[in-house]
């Protein structure tokens, strides 16, 4: 089991790490300095919004489908074929709620003319996830690293070629959003293909019994996705009517680096989950092994780089944004310490998930909703872009500390799990890899 999580982590890193980055770093910030704060802070907080309601295109099945299908993995076929025509329904209800509650906040022409694009991007995007949720659970995680990145690529290629060649002049923000777009829908298709012939995919099929065991089944890990992707998005939500499209984008600047640090926290989480979730099934006693192999790497990471990137902050934000680099460093400063939480909450929280303890997960996401909420109502009207950075990290860290009590309590992690392993232990976690290679 450790070589597979090894493994996993290997190929879906090095896949990430090499894509991920320029994305972020040059193609969003590209996309952010040729159409401004406010133009890009509009975006950002409709992106924002549409994030929040695409818990309604999954409701908790991708989860859910990657702990059933790694301890159950002979159910592959049928929980494809039966779930791909879940998905398609889930479509209608996603629509009518965004757009209801977008006329409910007062959105005018404009506003719902980028949102019907988002919308569309939004579902492309949760059957990606979905689709990568049935090779996870499989183990197979090479074919996951292509998936994950394949989207990435496909959106560089048609944005370089749109901000950087002839047509830069007149790069809009819409074009961006068309991009994503037909990338997510080839990258669909493309994983579609070949989740469907390894799972001996035939037809869809309808099944009214089986759509409601499935929905009764994921219903926790929903609610889990709404209220995290809740307190996670909400900020700029929130900042945009109360203090400007302007603020909005620059909290969407500071935001951004933290995202990129984060999606290696993610990437960690990817492999984690089925491998968690096997152990929870067979043999609880190698969870503080594999807990220990990759929660003291990621602390030491995370707070090595958050704490040296908040003290060059300027310097980052010049590389960026160049001469409004000012506006960003503030809140930079603040919102880059979340990375350090973020990445303990994708470790305890990946380990409570797979051991089916959604009800204190929803518990912890709902009361880091509320905090989240109520700093921001607090600080934005004084602080702007820095009072939401403060809620940001108010919430994130609320939300890793109570995880990982939690989990150590439910899980009798020893202490000996979270300190800095001794030579002689690194010696014999190599020699185990080794064993566990010779008998595979």
């Amino acid at each position: 089991m450790q070589k597979k999580l090894l493994s996993g982590l290997f190929w879906v890193l090095l896949a990430n790490l090499i894509v991920k980055p320029f994305w972020i770093l040059g193609v969003e910030v590209g996309v952010q300095n040729a159409v401004g704060d406010t133009m890009y802070g509009f975006y950002y907080a409709l992106f924002s919004f549409s994030y929040i309601f695409n818990i309604l295109l999954d409701l908790g099945i991708t989860n859910y489908n990657t702990r059933n299908i790694a301890q159950h993995p002979q159910l592959i076929e049928k929980h494809l074929s039966g779930i791909l025509g879940i998905k398609l329904c889930l479509l209608g209800l996603y629509v009518v709620v965004t757009f209801s509650v977008g006329l409910l906040m007062g959105y005018g022409s404009e506003e719902f003319r980028l949102l019907a694009w988002l919308t569309l991007a939004q579902f492309l995007n949760s059957l990606i996830l979905y689709l990568r949720s049935n090779f996870e659970g499989l183990l197979l995680f090479r074919w996951d690293s292509l998936f994950s990145v394949l989207d990435r690529v496909l959106m560089i290629l048609i944005c370089g070629f749109l901000l950087w060649g002839p047509l830069r002049e007149r790069f809009n923000i819409y074009w961006f959003v068309y991009a994503q777009v037909g990338a997510y829908g080839l990258t669909a298709l493309l994983a579609l293909a070949v989740i469907g012939r390894k799972a001996g995919l035939r037809r869809l099929r309808w099944n009214r019994r089986f759509f409601l065991v499935v929905l009764k089944q994921s219903a926790p890990f929903a609610l889990l996705v709404l209220l995290m992707a809740a307190y996670g998005h909400v900020d700029s939500i929130i900042l945009r009517p109360l203090a400007g499209d302007a603020q909005a984008g620059i909290y969407a600047g500071a935001f951004r680096l933290l995202d990129a640090l984060s999606m290696v926290a993610y990437l960690v989480s990817v492999p984690l989950l089925p491998v968690y979730a096997r152990l929870c099934r067979q043999d609880r006693s190698q969870i503080s092994a594999i807990t220990r192999l990759v929660f003291i790497p990621m602390t030491l990471l995370t707070l090595a780089a958050a704490v040296a990137l908040s003290c060059s902050a300027l310097p980052v934000m010049q590389l960026l944004y160049h001469e409004r680099a000012e506006l960003y460093v503030p809140v930079f400063r603040v919102i880059v310490y979340g990375i350090i939480p973020i990445g303990i909450t994708y470790i305890f929280g990946t380990l409570l998930t797979a051991g089916g303890y959604l009800r204190q997960l929803n518990l912890f996401a709902a009361t880091s909703l509320v905090l989240n909420v109520a700093v921001n109502l607090f600080l934005i009207p004084r602080f702007g872009a820095l009072g939401s950075a403060w809620a940001s990290l108010s919430a994130q860290s609320f939300m890793a500390l109570a995880q990982f009590i939690l989990a150590v309590r439910l899980f009798r992690l020893p202490w000996s799990t979270f300190r800095l392993p001794r030579p002689i232990e690194i010696r014999q976690f190599i020699e185990i890899i080794k064993t566990n290679n010779d008998t595979q």
